[in-house]
């Protein structure tokens, strides 16, 4: 038998396939974002989230991707001192803060689209230009049902 024959019983389970293919988009992302100095995956969600919508609190910056408050905490305070982002008092509610990108950060956030880009080519490389667009409709489905994060624009970039 070929050592690399999965198990007959993981062929047809989604949940072993996707975390798989999970692990294969980890370390594409990971390669990518480590080239470019970038510790953590939760920087490139977090500076789009920012960029699409504005100033946020970390807690609802959190809420929206998906992200543990202490992880956004850490990301939040190393892209701070990157010059990516600013904090500054909510002036409707001074104790807390609001968390904005800079110009520096979307310079940033230009750059990990393109690496981005090229790690989700990468990754779907197989799949037809059609495949890759039913392949993240039904994605952004499952995300959406499993954990309320609502996907919306699933067309491929």
């Amino acid at each position: 038998m070929d050592p690399l024959t999965t198990p007959v019983r993981l062929h047809g389970r989604a949940t072993w396939l996707l975390g798989q293919l999970t692990n294969q988009g980890h370390r594409l992302i990971g390669e990518r974002m480590h080239a470019n100095g970038v510790p953590s995956r939760s920087y490139y969600p977090l500076l789009a989230a920012l960029a699409d919508s504005g100033p946020s609190s970390q807690a609802d910056l959190g809420r929206r991707i998906g992200l543990d408050r202490s992880d956004v905490t850490a990301a939040v305070t190393d892209l701070e001192g990157r010059g990516c982002l600013e904090r500054a008092p909510d002036p409707a509610d001074r104790r807390r803060n609001l968390v904005r990108i800079t110009e520096g950060g979307l310079r940033f956030l230009g750059e990990l689209d393109a690496e981005l880009d090229s790690a989700q080519e990468e990754l779907l490389a197989p799949l037809s230009p059609g495949e890759r667009k039913t392949l993240i409709a039904m994605l952004a489905r499952l995300v959406d049902h499993h954990t309320g994060l609502r996907i919306s624009g699933t067309e491929e970039r």
